[in-house]
This record gives structure tokens, C-alpha cells and sequence, in this order.
């Protein structure tokens, strides 16, 4: 059987949800899936950007990064997405590309996947679970196979999110609890999306 195959599409500003991604991306990799990773388009204004270093200096850092096409979520198996939470739902920018594919979902080309999300925000409160919860109504109009991580290892019960890795970005750069949580996320999704393969070419 082929490996399967995993677009991990997220949207990061100052570096937070890219950490993030490439921790998934590394578990994805290890779990036996060949992975594309993919940022969404930036859609905010340059006066917004320029006025925070560090989203400047994020977006210089990434530019090698290629971004996010349907073809992406064509290709994949599974699609795993990433984004800070604002308040309370995903960021514009994600929303931006997810509301572009209205073409695919008409012709099934999103069914039957299997879809995950992970996040982070400023605060411990501050809108993690309704951002991923948001997310997962999306995957339910696309007739999306929703597999979150749970509590299936041992470090979910140290992140505590079952809904998707999170990381509260006040207290600095993801540590290594949310690097493994991220990980686990996507090992996870590579293995049940692999069993579903198994099964439908049985």
C-alpha cells in the first residue's frame, strides 16, 4: 500500500502554529507519511504586519515555504490544519482559504478524508477548544472523517486539549509537552487514515 499521504495547511503570524506544524510534520514523517507542508496565503495589510517585528521577521523566515493550493487537499489522504485562535474561531487568513473551496467540496473531492486541527492562543482561556470545535463544523460539510488525538498517549494527559494540540503563546515558544502533543496528533492521524486505506483496499 502507499504511504499515506498528509497536507499539513496552517496559517502562522509570528512563528507559534509554524513551530507547531513542523513538530506534526516530524511525527507524520516518522509515522511512515510522506507530507506536504504548506502555509495558507497572508491576507492582512502591510501597515498591520510592519508594526510587529516579529511578524515581519516570521514572514522572512518562512519564505520558503510554499502555500496552500487545492491541489494540496487534492492530493492528500489526510489534512491536518493549524492557526491561532482569534477570538475564539480560526484566523481570517485560514478562513480565506478554506472559503476558496467550495469547487472541491461540490465535486466530493474533500469526502471521505480524514481531517485533524491543532492551535494556540495568547491565553490559557482564550479560545482554543471553540477555534478547533469551529474547524471540525467545516470538516462535517465536507463529510470529513474528524480524528482527533484524544487522550491515546501519555502526553495528552500532560497537554490536556483532546480536541487538537494547543499551546498558550504568553508563556513563549511551544515547549517540548506541545512539540510531542503535535507530534502524537499526527502520528495518530497517519495511522488511522493508513487503517482506513487497508480497509477500503480490502
Amino acid at each position: 500500500m502507499e504511504p499515506v499521504r498528509i497536507a499539513i495547511v496552517y496559517y502562522s503570524a509570528t512563528g507559534t502554529i509554524h513551530a507547531l506544524a513542523r513538530a506534526a510534520a516530524e511525527g507524520a514523517e516518522k509515522a511512515g507519511g510522506t507530507v506536504r507542508l504548506r502555509k495558507v496565503h497572508e491576507t492582512a495589510p502591510a501597515t498591520a504586519i510592519s508594526a510587529r517585528p516579529e511578524w515581519e521577521r516570521h514572514l522572512t523566515d518562512t519564505a520558503d515555504v510554499a502555500e496552500a493550493s487545492h491541489d494540496d487537499l487534492e492530493w492528500a489522504d489526510a489534512v491536518l490544519f493549524g492557526t491561532p485562535t482569534r477570538f475564539g474561531n480560526p484566523a481570517s487568513q485560514l478562513r480565506a482559504f478554506i472559503d476558496t473551496t467550495g469547487p472541491l467540496w461540490f465535486r466530493g473531492q474533500l469526502a471521505d478524508k480524514v481531517y485533524s486541527a491543532f492551535t494556540s492562543s495568547n491565553t490559557a482561556h482564550g479560545g482554543q477548544e471553540s477555534t478547533l470545535l469551529a474547524l471540525t463544523n467545516t470538516f462535517c460539510h465536507w463529510g470529513g472523517i474528524i480524528v482527533p488525538p484524544g487522550y491515546t498517549d501519555p502526553v495528552q494527559f500532560q497537554a490536556g486539549n483532546p480536541y487538537g494540540t494547543s499551546h498558550v503563546a504568553g508563556d513563549g515558544p511551544p515547549g517540548e509537552v506541545s512539540l510531542q502533543a503535535a507530534r502524537h496528533q499526527a502520528r495518530r492521524v497517519v495511522d488511522i487514515t493508513a487503517r482506513l486505506k487497508a480497509g477500503a483496499a480490502a
